[in-house]
């Protein structure tokens, strides 16, 4: 069972929750599509992205559970990045963490979590 992330803010995700689906952040909307990170991405996306910004959740989601609308493609840099067209469907989500942010201005992972 492959796991895709996604960085949210923790009032979006409350709003996905009652809506019943994620349509996905600004960000995604603009792009038309959902940016998600593998375990091994996370972090730097974290960095890179999310810089300073507090309230953040990891949302962990079962990759298999979306289909052909899940693509994987490459980054500026050359990394293949999940990107999901579509919403994003509740069930498809196994976990959601805190992503605390540390004093060094860099956010922590959660408990447990290890990169595939």
């Amino acid at each position: 069972m492959p796991l895709i992330y996604k960085i949210c803010p923790r009032q979006l995700w409350r709003e996905a929750q009652e809506a019943g689906r994620f349509a996905g952040a600004p960000v995604d909307l603009a792009d038309g599509f959902i940016h998600f990170s593998t375990a091994t991405q996370v972090a730097e996306t974290a960095a890179r992205h999310f810089a300073g910004q507090r309230d953040l959740l990891l949302v962990a989601v079962e990759a298999d559970r979306l289909g052909p609308a899940l693509r994987y493609e490459p980054s500026r840099g050359g990394d293949l990045f999940p990107h999901l067209y579509g919403d994003l469907p509740l069930s498809a989500v196994v976990d959601v963490a805190d992503m605390p942010l540390g004093p060094a201005g860099r956010h922590s992972l959660p408990n447990g979590f290890v990169p595939q």
